[in-house]
């Protein structure tokens, strides 16, 4: 009982302001470790003791802590706020990160259902393949779709000859590209136009550029995606545009690239 009784009225130990808290003691003990909450004093005997003002500091802390501050945050940062204004402006950095933090993870679920979708879609596991379809959802590769049906050797060419930036920045210009060409159909602009010319010239350099050059990998991946039963109604249009725009961009430049290829095989 002597050392119950050498506890002061008005402290409590580290059980009570826990079980008062609704806390557990070794959080508690782990918040006095780390120097984010420390008891006001301590009895004859050694045990910790808080008092009412050690509380009100706890309901700070588990206040940051639900609005998400890290530890380290409230660690460093309770201390210094003194005014309304310095809450208000601390409160507005953490909604700013929270929000980042919320589109960040709405991108990981879209990422996530995307891939299950495709994933249903494939006959066998092949983790190598899902990685694949991550990274260009990452990239916002409109197409990642048709990644399951092309060939290993092809993707592994592509993976090897390129860094993410760079493709990235291909997929970008192609996106805004196919983008142009639904604008285009739906202005009513002919595929053998000026306009349409001009994008089809700019569509196969890039084609040209995201292949190496191989036009014999161009031929494969637009067989794939052609054949492949999720190719979206907008792909489709889209193709049903740029298909006329290059034979008649390849027709005025007196250039076959496919019966090229083919000459330079048999050479």
């Amino acid at each position: 009982m002597e050392k119950y009784r050498a506890i002061p009225h008005g402290y409590m130990t580290v059980g009570e302001i826990a079980k008062k808290m609704g806390m557990t003691v070794r959080t508690l003990q782990y918040y006095d470790k780390e120097g984010i909450f420390s008891p006001s004093t301590e009895s004859d005997g050694g045990r910790r003791l808080y008092t009412a003002k050690d509380v009100f500091k706890l309901h700070q802390i588990q206040s940051m802590k639900y609005l998400g501050f890290s530890l380290k945050d409230i660690k460093d940062r309770l201390p210094t706020i003194n005014t309304p204004n310095e809450v208000a402006a601390l409160l507005t950095e953490q909604a700013k990160g929270i929000r980042k933090e919320i589109k960040s993870l709405k991108e990981v679920l879209s990422t996530t259902e995307k891939l299950k979708d495709e994933i249903t879609k494939m006959e066998s596991v092949d983790w190598q393949r899902y990685a694949d379809i991550v990274l260009n959802l990452q990239m916002g590769n409109e197409y990642y779709g048709m990644i399951k049906h092309i060939d290993d050797d092809v993707i592994e060419d592509l993976s090897g000859r390129m860094t993410k930036d760079e493709a990235q920045k291909i997929i970008n210009s192609i996106n805004s590209l196919m983008n142009t060409v639904i604008q285009y159909i739906k202005d009513g602009v002919s595929p053998e136009s000026e306009k349409g010319q001009i994008l089809a010239k700019e569509f196969w350099d890039k084609a040209l550029e995201a292949s190496g050059g191989d036009i014999e990998m161009l031929a494969k991946i637009s067989e794939k995606a052609e054949l492949s039963a999720d190719f979206s109604e907008k792909q489709r249009s889209a193709n049903e545009f740029i298909e006329p725009a290059l034979m008649a961009y390849f027709a005025q430049h007196n250039y076959n690239p496919f019966e090229q290829e083919g000459n330079e095989n048999n050479d």
